[in-house]
């Protein structure tokens, strides 16, 4: 090689960067799709491209601790006799015994107790250990029915109808066969150590229709005491948020892209769904058309992590949140105690996501006895209790720097965003200027 030519730096391409390269000579090697759990890794807009606009002259702040900033939320007074009565607006998503091991499904309804919050069943069926340990549990009524017992819908506290989740609108879950052991398989009629898929839809409805005969249904079985949700993924959030209350829905759940899972299709959590942030507005919009934005109540879900998430998502118009993998973070999952194991594993903490193996090393995915019993649930459930504290001061602080005297009393009008996307998705105006854009003229 001729030395007086210059070098050219190999530039690698963006389009097939390392991680695709590396998922094409895996499919190429293996034959089949990757699976994986929790939600999208890449980079969409999300809370973080918004900001609060804190009262100064032309708005009044309320005075740090000493002046009340009001938490409490009451879900599904629609049609329910006994709506939910939360201390505070963030509640436990679905996730099932058998994707979490016992010991975590108690961990969370300790947390939630403590906090003055609900927790939710998931995929699966109730367990004792989470009937026993909270005071408010929602019992998800899901397409596959696995686990789905009269009787306990009427020892749950509300019932949500799962249409669709976030990470895999239009698709089922799974369960690998590692993780049914013989509780997991007795409480799903299931044969043991046989992989398992969700199916996508319900079987007994085709459309809004079926949907609102079984909502009536529901409501005959629980003696019209219980609030019914609807939980949507985020693909059509006003069309879906419409027909669900028009059928009878007290409390609508919309779960972003952001939102995770215990396992599922790769392609599918990364290209399917709408990011969180796109999906609050025309939600709340739909219910502002019936004349039913707070009489049914919104429940935004998937990628909340802090109380500013919490506070911009109801400064949108939601009513409450719903977390799932920032709970699980909260008791211990993806620790970098546990980085050696995780090293051997093949990944780091942080980035561990097989979640459907059952091999977590912090004992919360999995069914493994000997993980299992790593993860103390008292232990972790005051450790989550205490996440849900720092969230609901931190949302406080930022209501009480907005002159708002009740996290509900947020409003559109205190927020900017920092991009256009975000600017558009929200509605709300790009910082430094009064253009939303769709909305009004530049």
């Amino acid at each position: 090689m001729d030395e007086n030519i210059p070098r050219v730096t190999p530039r690698h391409s963006a389009t097939f960067d390392a991680y695709t390269l590396s998922e094409i000579r895996r499919a190429a090697s293996t034959g089949i799709y990757d699976i994986r759990g929790g939600g999208a890794k890449r980079a969409l807009p999300h809370f973080d491209d918004l900001l609060f606009l804190g009262a100064s002259i032309s708005r009044y702040p309320l005075e740090g601790y000493r002046e009340r900033c009001g938490t409490n939320v009451v879900l599904g007074s629609r049609h329910a006799s006994k709506p939910l009565e939360l201390k505070i607006p963030i509640t436990i998503a679905g996730m099932s015994f058998g994707s979490l091991s016992g010991q975590a499904k108690e961990a969370l309804g300790r947390g939630a107790n403590a906090a003055g919050t609900s927790t939710t069943t998931g995929d699966g069926g109730m367990t004792a250990e989470e009937r026993g340990h909270s005071k408010l549990l929602v019992y998800q009524y899901l397409p596959s029915r696995y686990g789905m017992n009269p009787d306990d819908l009427r020892k749950a506290d509300a019932i949500e109808v799962v249409v669709g989740q976030g990470a895999k609108p239009g698709g089922g879950g799974m369960l690998m066969g590692q993780k049914i052991n013989d509780r997991v398989a007795s409480m799903r009629s299931l044969p043991k150590g046989i992989d398992q898929r969700s199916a996508c839809r319900h079987p007994d409805w085709t459309g809004p229709d079926d949907l609102e005969i079984k909502i009536l249904e529901l409501r005959e079985i629980t003696n019209w005491e219980k609030p019914i949700y609807v939980k949507v993924g985020g693909s059509r959030p006003y069309y879906d948020t419409a027909l669900a209350v028009k059928a009878g829905a007290d409390v609508i759940v919309v779960d972003g892209m952001q939102g995770g899972t215990a396992a599922t299709q790769n392609v599918f959590i990364e290209h399917v769904g709408q990011p969180t942030l796109a999906c609050i507005r025309p939600a709340v919009q739909a219910l502002q058309d019936l004349d039913m934005h707070r009489k049914v109540q919104l429940i935004v879900s998937g990628g909340i992590r802090n109380g500013a998430d919490v506070a911009k998502a109801m400064a949108l118009g939601a009513d409450a949140v719903s977390i799932g993998t920032a709970a699980l973070i909260a008791m211990g999952d993806n620790d970098p105690i546990h980085e050696s194991e995780y090293n051997r594993l093949g990944t780091t903490a942080g980035a561990y996501d097989s979640w459907h193996l059952g091999h977590d090393p912090a004992g919360i995915t999995t069914q493994e006895p000997e993980l299992a019993a790593r993860l103390d649930p008292v232990s972790a459930g005051r450790r989550l209790a205490n996440y849900l504290q720092v969230m609901t001061l931190e949302a406080q602080t930022i209501a009480r720097a907005c002159g708002k005297n009740h996290l509900h009393n947020l409003e559109p009008e205190d927020l900017c965003a920092l991009s256009v996307e975000a600017a558009a998705m929200a509605r709300v105006p790009l910082a430094g200027t009064s253009w939303v854009p769709g909305q009004t003229p530049l």
